[in-house]
């Protein structure tokens, strides 16, 4: 990452929400860095949205401090900070066409008609809907409300673009075509995205980093293949990508160690010898086949590529791993 990347554009100092006796975020240290598509995953109820919402203004924190470009947060409304959110519902106007939708923000701060709307107009470029100004929300698909939310958040031009589940809403094959395009805006316009997701495979895919929270506390940060290939806690190898976790029971004869180990089912092999094991079930997934087996003391999953045989459930095997890809976790017996 350049000079610019090492700039703080959010930073989290200690910072806990607490509801009554619900510690909806427990502590937490973060920072998020200038330029970044940063984005926060868990399962519902982990913290990550109270987050976005502490950073937009929406949430106050119970303790701790929050900062955007270096200036503390503390009193500051949702309209004065360099902020805007995009929903998971769009939250458009349905009596507003498209470019009033968009010039929205902009009008609040006072600017002329003339000048918003050529700024919206430029916004709908910028998402690929030029000329759908006239157009109502009613008359658009799911997809281009999604733009459409995105224009207009992007239209007061702020330093960071919060993002509250924005493809939540969408068929598979838009919200994977929503994600490239969502990327390639993001790399064009330079500016810090903080992307919230329960979906796994989705922050992989789009972020230079990833925040896994549980329980109101972050449990690991890093690059999604340091998420993905090194888990530190039980929790993460189990969320994101669905690895085998393998007990000391396992891992010690091979390791020395007494540690739970994370080992993904890309990285088991059917051969002539290793650990023996009955194949409990088969699954076609179209690319691969997930085969479910168990082994003496535990029960792991194999991904088979199409080109392999597949063996039959009952059956039983011999599978085999590198020891390089296991990854020994930090939580050894909790």
């Amino acid at each position: 990452m350049g000079e610019t990347n090492m700039t703080s554009a959010v930073k989290f100092s200690g910072v806990s929400r607490h509801f009554g006796a619900v510690r909806a975020v427990d502590d937490v240290d973060l920072d998020i860095r200038q330029g970044e598509f940063f984005a926060m995953l868990g399962p519902s109820g982990s913290g990550k949205t109270t987050c976005l919402r502490l950073i937009a203004g929406f949430e106050q924190p119970t303790a701790g401090t929050i900062e955007i470009f270096g200036d503390p947060t503390g009193s500051v409304p949702p309209y004065k900070r360099a902020v805007n959110t995009v929903f998971q519902d769009y939250a458009l106007f349905p009596h507003l066409n498209v470019l009033d939708n968009v010039a929205y923000g902009l009008m609040i701060a006072g600017k002329g008609k003339a000048e918003r709307h050529k700024e919206a107009e430029a916004a709908l470029e910028l998402v690929a809907l030029p000329g759908y100004g006239t157009r109502k929300p009613s008359e658009l698909s799911g997809g281009q409300r999604q733009r459409v939310a995105l224009a207009r958040a992007l239209v007061n031009k702020p330093k960071v673009l919060l993002l509250d589940e924005p493809l939540g809403a969408l068929d598979l094959k838009l919200r994977e075509q929503m994600q490239e395009e969502l990327k390639d805006l993001q790399r064009k316009l330079g500016i810090t995205f903080v992307f919230v997701t329960h979906d796994q495979s989705e922050a992989l895919s789009m972020a230079d980093r990833v925040a896994v929270f549980n329980d109101g506390a972050i449990v690991q940060i890093g690059s999604p293949q340091d998420i993905y290939y090194r888990p530190q806690v039980r929790f993460v190898a189990d969320f994101v990508g669905s690895s085998n976790v393998l007990p000391p029971s396992v891992v010690q004869p091979l390791t020395g160690r007494a540690a739970f180990a994370s080992l993904r089912p890309e990285a088991i092999h059917i051969a002539q010898s290793g650990h023996p094991g009955r194949v409990s079930s088969v699954s076609f997934l179209g690319s691969a086949t997930r085969v479910t087996v168990d082994l003496a003391d535990v029960r792991v999953t194999v991904l088979c590529p199409k080109t392999q045989e597949i063996p039959k459930a009952g059956e039983t095997i011999h599978l085999t791993w590198a020891s390089d890809d296991m990854h020994l976790m930090e939580d050894a017996h909790g």
